[in-house]
């Protein structure tokens, strides 16, 4: 089976028109920054009092998770689904946590956000929704969690950054793969200089979602198949997210320009029109075009690095995010796994990987890394982000991912978009943080400050 998308992205006359110029002006746009959010320290927050929005899969998860921190109070859940509420309130039920529900309309999560003793909003919503939902939260003077993407369009990233440096308000994109283990083990490898200097990055998102995209019972009015309905990388994050944070961006280097390419698509097409014909409940997915099998978006960074990212979620492949350091002075990569090390020609044997695994063992790993696994979400990386997000809260500390982030990362969906609608052009990453990233100071990761949020397992 073959379906082959109209909106192709080697169309001369779309090129020649120039497709979404939108999206290029934004992406020129110069930025003045009214406060720089990164190392920003916002007043402590000794029990931080959270609002849900959205608990299904993923919401759902992070709810179990939060039970387990302490210092942290669950006031508000909304979803409108009665059914995500009631399992949400039969789970919470032996806990402490005795939240008020908002449910059954679009808009009844605006009165939990509305309350006054809420001090956080955690978004796991269709994407779609991400980017109003923050915006609404950040106005109302609560910092902001949000699932991947923050932002599907440039206007939208341009908003969360001027609404956070406005409110002085936290807008945190929930990027779990930074604190992956693996991925963190690198990041400390490359604080300490193992690799040398970090040449080029690779990362991905290949997950063979083909089936879960048609699966009604699973998505919600089939949102994901909806946004596969646009062409470019639509989910770069978790491969993008923890080498950025390896190059340093927004934090001493800045991405430059891109450059996105994309095969057709030989799948979604075909199946959405069969479905079409044989149940009305596929009836609007016919005749639709959907975005081609594989993505490649290639970065530059002012300093001269290269970024190579991936997404494909529909061909029949291992999951993979790559995850590759290149170096000076040597290399790592995680996918195929196991994960591995190289000085040279040949990956160490496991032996001197495990050596080097307990040598740059991260602070956050050898504080908490056991604990996380316990409590779980993608092997303990989502409990890592949670506990860090709530520590960081509680203590007055910089986030480790900011609005800047946020924004530069999903900037990557309209400006990979607009780069394969013209024939692959060259388009300029917007500096989102108004040259702060000359001087802004790197994650930090060494633990020395904060860390006394207890955990509430044994």
């Amino acid at each position: 089976m073959t379906g082959i998308t109209s909106c192709s992205q080697d169309s001369k006359s779309e090129s020649s028109n120039g497709a979404f110029p939108e999206t290029l002006k934004l992406a020129r746009k110069q930025h003045n920054q009214s406060f720089n959010m990164t190392g920003y320290a916002a007043p402590a927050i000794d029990t931080v009092k959270i609002a849900y929005i959205g608990i299904g899969n993923r919401g759902f998860g992070a709810l179990r998770r939060m039970v387990n921190i302490a210092h942290t109070e669950i006031r508000a859940i909304a979803d409108i689904q009665e059914a995500k509420i009631q399992k949400a309130l039969d789970f919470l039920s032996t806990s402490s946590h005795k939240p008020d529900t908002y449910m059954g309309s679009e808009d009844a999560w605006k009165a939990a956000v509305d309350r006054d003793d809420i001090d956080l909003v955690y978004i796991c919503t269709p994407w779609q929704l991400h980017a109003p939902m923050a915006l609404y939260a950040m106005e109302k003077g609560k910092h902001v969690a949000v699932e991947i993407p923050a932002a599907l369009t440039l206007e939208e990233c341009w908003q969360l950054v001027e609404t956070s440096e406005r409110t002085k308000k936290h807008c945190v994109m929930l990027e779990n793969c930074c604190y992956g283990f693996f991925e963190l083990l690198t990041l400390n490898m490359t604080r300490q200089g193992y690799f040398g200097e970090i040449v080029h990055v690779e990362g991905a998102y290949i997950h063979d979602l083909y089936d879960s995209l048609f699966n009604i019972q699973q998505r919600y009015d089939l949102w994901r198949l909806r946004a596969n309905q646009r062409n470019g990388s639509l989910y770069p994050m978790h491969g993008l997210g923890p080498v950025s944070q390896i190059l340093d961006i927004n934090r001493g280097d800045q991405y430059d320009y891109l450059v996105s390419m994309q095969s057709n698509d030989f799948m979604l097409k075909s199946r959405a029109d069969k479905l079409a014909a044989e149940n009305p409940d596929y009836a609007e997915f016919g005749g639709k075009t959907y975005r081609g099998n594989m993505n490649i978006t290639s970065i530059r960074t002012k300093k001269g690095k290269t970024i190579m990212i991936q997404h494909d979620v529909t061909s029949p492949r291992a999951y993979s995010r790559i995850h590759l350091v290149s170096g000076t002075e040597g290399a790592a990569m995680q996918y195929p796994l196991p994960g591995r090390v190289s000085k040279g020609h040949e990956w160490l044997p496991e032996e001197e990987f495990k050596k080097l695994e307990k040598e740059f063992e991260p602070p956050i790993v050898k504080r908490l890394g056991e604990l996380a696994k316990k409590v779980g979400g993608h092997g303990g990386m989502d409990f890592l982000m949670d506990w860090r997000l709530i520590d960081c809260l509680r203590n007055g500390l910089p986030m480790d991912m900011d609005v800047y982030d946020a924004a530069a990362w999903s900037s990557i969906i309209p400006l990979s978009e607009w780069s394969v609608a013209n024939r692959s052009t060259a388009i300029d990453v917007p500096d989102f943080t108004g040259g702060s990233w000359k001087t802004n100071a790197p994650v930090d990761i060494s633990m020395s400050t904060g860390g006394n949020t207890e955990v509430l397992v044994s």
